[in-house]
């Protein structure tokens, strides 16, 4: 059986997967394995809230139904969980707090994020090419295992 990843992924990546012209971009690998049921996304209200609001930004050009699609992907397929409060972090914007604390609400979780510095340096904060190569490094050594 396939491996499942928890991930709060940050809108940016979503943003990002969203517009790419590049089929092998990392931010729509991450949304491609949303899509296939290897990332479980991990989100709350406010969350969902702010990628609603992002996504349909007039700047970013995004096909509407490109965004029903990811939303429905994030909330059918997701957990929505609460916030966990956290005191002792310092974040460059406050609105990235809601990220971090929802991740903290599910232990073995990522936060996927294209801007790695708004977030505190912990080995669970990956950017997009990051993830994938988590997701891509157990497939082989599960692929390796088979050999023997």
């Amino acid at each position: 059986m396939a491996d499942k990843y928890y991930a709060v992924i940050d809108t940016n990546v979503i943003v990002s997967a969203l517009i790419s012209k590049k089929a092998e971009s990392y931010p729509l690998s991450v949304m491609a394995h949303v899509y296939s049921g290897v990332i479980i996304p991990v989100f709350n209200d406010e969350i969902i809230n702010e990628y609603k609001d992002v996504l349909s930004r007039e700047k970013f050009h995004l096909n509407q139904s490109d965004i029903v699609l990811a939303m429905k992907a994030i909330t059918d397929y997701g957990v929505n969980l609460e916030r966990t409060k956290v005191n002792d972090e310092a974040f460059p914007d406050p609105k990235d707090i809601v990220f971090y604390e929802v991740k903290m609400s599910k232990e073995d979780a990522y936060l996927v994020t294209g801007n790695i510095k708004h977030f505190p340096q912990k080995p669970f904060v990956v950017t997009p090419k990051e993830m994938v190569e988590i997701i891509d490094s157990k497939k082989e050594t599960e692929g390796n295992e088979n050999l023997y």
